[in-house]
């Protein structure tokens, strides 16, 4: 099964070409194990109204499968990616982020300030990373092997979720 993905970095330096994004363009490397086709990548600042209109755009006109974000999770007053997300989504899943921080802990514990997490709208997967390297390459590493069967899951399929 082929997934189509959409990518967006959320970066005010990004934006004004102050700060190469590098997040962005390594999850486009990322979801090629997941046979994810990348439909769109694009960067907008650390605004909430952007963000959203960019989140929608992917998710109701794309009609891509699944939605990376990354950047914006902290806690600083411009960090409004999760609030966006929330506002768009009909259901979330706590676990992502949950798992996200849980993992990074023992290595860093100030991770426990980020505010990463996932949520579905329509039939979208998206889930918002940190915007570090490390922390994308480290967390979608831990995502990835629930990822088909989550995105399977949101397109209706209804086979039985058996615990191996």
């Amino acid at each position: 099964m082929v997934y189509s993905v959409c990518i967006l970095t959320v970066s005010d330096k990004a934006t004004l070409g102050k700060r190469e994004d590098q997040t962005g363009p390594l999850l486009k490397q990322l979801v090629v194990p997941l046979r994810g086709n990348v439909l769109q990548y694009q960067i907008v600042p650390d605004e909430k109204e952007k963000i959203k209109k960019a989140l929608l755009l992917f998710c109701d006109q794309w009609n891509a499968d699944l939605v990376l974000t990354t950047g914006g999770t902290g806690v600083s007053p411009r960090d409004v990616t999760p609030d966006a997300t929330r506002e768009i989504i009909d259901r979330e899943i706590p676990g992502f982020g949950e798992v996200m921080r849980m993992s990074g802990f023992s290595k860093n514990p100030k991770v426990v300030i980020s505010r990463a997490m996932a949520g579905v709208r329509g039939k979208t997967l998206i889930i918002n990373f940190p915007g570090s390297v490390r922390a994308v390459q480290e967390n979608f590493a831990l995502l990835l092997p629930l990822l088909p069967h989550t995105l399977d899951k949101i397109r209706g399929d209804e086979t039985d979720c058996v615990l191996v």
